[in-house]
């Protein structure tokens, strides 16, 4: 099996990381290659989900503060309006009796 780096489509930058000019569809050396490139997106995937999951907990007290505010003035808006309920109850009330 060849390794990534004696591959030519595989070249190392300055600071070491490696950058693959391959593409599975189109030129790949071995049947490995396929196997390599799953591992190397398997990985992209977890690192991009570790990085969401970050945010999220960053961003977890705000909306629970938003989530209660929002409930306050939902429920400010119901008792506000609350005394359309009751007259309407009331009125109804009467004209069956």
């Amino acid at each position: 099996m060849i390794q990534c780096k004696d591959c030519e489509f595989c070249e190392i930058s300055q600071d070491g990381r490696r950058i693959f000019k391959c593409d599975p569809f189109i030129n790949i050396k071995e049947p490995e290659c396929i196997a390599k490139w799953q591992l190397i997106r398997l990985d992209m995937l977890v690192t991009s989900y570790q990085e969401m999951t970050k945010w999220q907990e960053k961003l977890a007290p705000l909306q629970n503060k938003i989530f209660k505010y929002m409930q306050r003035e939902i429920e400010d808006i119901d008792e506000s309006e609350g005394w359309r309920l009751d007259d309407d109850t009331d009125e109804d009330d009467e004209k069956y009796q």
